[in-house]
């Protein structure tokens, strides 16, 4: 079959051969785990799929965590959810940071909007995090304890964790944007032993002060043993008078070398959470051998980064992808952190702060992307980025209009590693390979052990058309359980409700027959016009090349009659009105790309849309408010980046209703 997107990029012969995954399939051949060379990255793929066991087996192997291990013994338990992988391996992730990244090259790179870009060595670093060690065991902390943090992006953060992971206590943060009840709604689930903050961040050119969060947050966890504020802001420390506090710089200085405990391969590293806008947030909790795995395995071989590189992502400690940066260590690769607005004083920041840091892998969202493009920068022209060697694109899908703009505007060589996954496994399902094309519009490649496909809705993998995307085998950074969580029941109902045994994510996604994929937007927020399927993220693509819009929700409600009506929510770019003309364009642009099924029932601009914290786009929840249901039952206010948005949605679902008589 023809291939029917453009051609983007290409590795060169010399990038391959190069590649820490040619040189992990030499291995492979040399160790006897393949009888003969794959013929290429699909053929590889299956044989990672259909050798699970004996594939999980050769990363530890190959990576120095084991010498051997009986293939059939690498994990037990073979349904879903409750397999057992490595049992008896003991591991510590922060260990392998250290012993896998330390080098002549700095450990972290770091900047914010109050702080100049520096760089922190690697004994300084080991020294910071010795020092915290012994000061968490002289609190009479052990392993599984947990310790909280409501910390920016900064070296403290990193500081912190590697400390934590070093002794086997347990790991959770949330940004210090957060809303006390939202914060709580997190950490009050774990019973946290020691509480790590911050007196205060900076964004948009604005200090906000954060002690008064910090106190009702101590307050409100209430076995607490100490909280270490970090003086984030320069000049004189603030008073504060939270109880039993101490400041970071008050630390004790530690006389002993750092040392790592080994723990249990499915011991918990860290605790992360769903959004909470409809909910509790579920409180997901991860190992240190799978996610070390798992690390190993995607940042060496799917994205190639080598020894003295520097890793960079934009994000805060809310959101998986501060997880996983740190990764980068895995691959020997300098860790850099930014804190703050990626747009002040303008989106240009982030393209001279890859200049000026000399970053070789740039991970970002898709929205940011979409934005450079509609305000025209060109990063290639006015920045020095012949260093760049990746762009990393994830949180929702990037539309080919963004792919374009990457390949004239940034670089033509730069490999884009756009790829899926989520905070259910802090890592992607599908995404990058040195091995193979980048196609507009696509994601390169399922990921090496990740045996995903998309279901019908008979449930029968289907190719070349959209489908239910699936995991059919277990994947060794699966969550081992969430917290408080009895029988694993709620764990269940999130992933194996719909197919038992097999995982559903919860989007929609197709696979070409040639492995390349496209992500079509949440299943849940399904768009189903007139008996077809329809992705959410096909409409933002088409809306993306509308220049004078700015953003786009779309909603589709079933009506009682059998009808329904489609709704396009816009925002308007800065001193452009929703006209007749663009309207126009925009159903031209939806009807010519896709078809008439495409085309919304209404465009109507909002003043703004409403995100997560973590930076999604909230299509489901609008759709229940939209139906009728009660917003402070729908939405909480503390996980929302934006809460104030939600007030139009309140009021034009009452002039639905009355509009639309009854509700579905």
């Amino acid at each position: 079959m023809a291939k029917e997107s453009r051609l983007a990029w290409e590795p060169d012969p010399e990038l391959i051969s190069n590649s820490n995954l040619t040189e992990y399939v030499q291995w492979l051949q040399q160790a006897g785990y393949l009888e003969s060379p794959p013929k290429d990255y699909e053929d590889l793929w299956r044989w990672s799929v259909d050798n699970l066991q004996l594939f999980w087996k050769s990363i530890a192997v190959y990576y120095g965590l084991v010498d051997d291990w009986d293939s059939n013994e690498v994990k037990t338990n073979t349904a879903m959810p409750g397999t057992k992988w490595f049992q008896g391996l003991g591991v510590n992730y922060a260990e392998q940071m250290v012993k896998r990244g330390e080098g002549e090259q700095a450990a972290i790179v770091h900047m914010s909007e109050n702080r100049p870009l520096s760089e922190l060595s690697w004994p300084d670093l080991k020294q910071n995090v010795a020092d915290l060690q012994q000061y968490l065991k002289q609190l009479g902390l052990k392993k599984g304890d947990r310790v909280v943090a409501y910390v920016a992006n900064i070296p403290e953060a990193t500081i912190s964790f590697m400390a934590c992971a070093s002794l086997g206590i347990i790991w959770s943060s949330c940004s210090p944007d957060f809303g006390v009840e939202s914060v709580l709604e997190r950490f009050e689930q774990i019973e946290p032993s020691v509480l790590i903050a911050t007196d205060g961040y900076s964004y948009n050119g604005k200090d906000h002060c954060r002690l008064e969060q910090v106190k009702k947050i101590a307050s409100g966890l209430p076995n607490l043993k100490k909280v270490v504020l970090i003086p984030f802001f320069n000049g004189e420390k603030r008073r504060n008078d939270i109880f039993n506090s101490i400041w970071w710089t008050e630390i004790p200085t530690s006389k002993t070398e750092l040392y790592f405990d080994k723990l249990p391969f499915d011991h918990p590293i860290w605790i992360l959470y769903s959004s909470g806008t409809t909910g509790a947030p579920k409180a997901i909790t991860h190992s240190h051998g799978g996610v070390l795995l798992e690390h190993l395995k995607y940042i060496n071989l799917q994205n190639d980064v080598k020894r003295g590189e520097r890793f960079f992502w934009f994000s805060t400690t809310g959101w998986m992808m501060w997880n996983f940066v740190h990764a980068s260590f895995l691959g020997g690769a300098t860790v850099v952190l930014y804190d703050g607005s990626p747009a002040i004083p303008d989106l240009n920041l982030m393209w001279k702060f890859i200049q000026d840091a000399h970053i070789h892998h740039f991970g970002t969202s898709a929205p940011f992307l979409v934005a450079c493009m509609k305000n025209q920068l060109q990063p290639g022209k006015t920045f020095e980025l012949s260093h760049l060697r990746t762009i990393g694109s994830t949180g929702s899908p990037l539309p080919p209009a963004a792919f374009e703009w990457i390949y004239q505007q940034v670089n033509e060589d730069v490999w884009l590693c756009s790829m899926s996954g989520g905070t259910d496994v802090c890592t992607a399902f599908v995404g990058s390979t040195p091995w193979k094309p980048v196609y507009i519009g696509e994601i390169q490649c399922r990921a090496l052990g990740c045996c995903m496909e998309a279901f019908d809705e008979e449930g029968n993998p289907v190719y070349d058309q959209v489908g239910e995307m699936v995991i059919l085998k277990p994947m060794p950074s699966m969550p081992v359980f969430f917290w408080n969580d009895k029988d694993n029941n709620r764990y269940k109902s999130s992933y194996f409700e719909h197919y038992p045994g097999v995982w559903r994510h919860g989007d929609w996604v197709k696979i070409s027959s040639t492995g390349e994929l496209v992500i079509l937007g949440r299943s849940d927020a399904t768009l189903n016009r007139q008996g077809v399927r329809i992705g959410t993220a096909e409409i933002y693509r088409a809306v993306d090349t509308i220049p004078e819009i700015k953003d786009s929700l779309i909603i589709n409600l079933e009506l009682p009659n059998g009808d329904h009506f489609m709704p396009l929510f816009v925002v308007m770019k800065e001193n452009c009105q929703l006209t007749k003309e663009v309207v126009d364009n925009l159903k031209k642009t939806l009807r010519s790309t896709y078809s008439p099924r495409h085309v919304p029932d209404e465009v109507i601009s909002v003043p703004d849309l409403p995100y997560t914290i973590s930076g999604k786009k909230m299509e489901a929840p609008v759709k229940r408010i939209l139906r009728g249901d009660d917003p402070a039952k729908v939405v909480n206010a503390g996980a929302m980046k934006n809460p104030e948005s939600i007030g139009f949605f309140s009021d034009f679902a009452i002039r639905l209703k009355s509009k639309f008589i009854g509700q579905a």
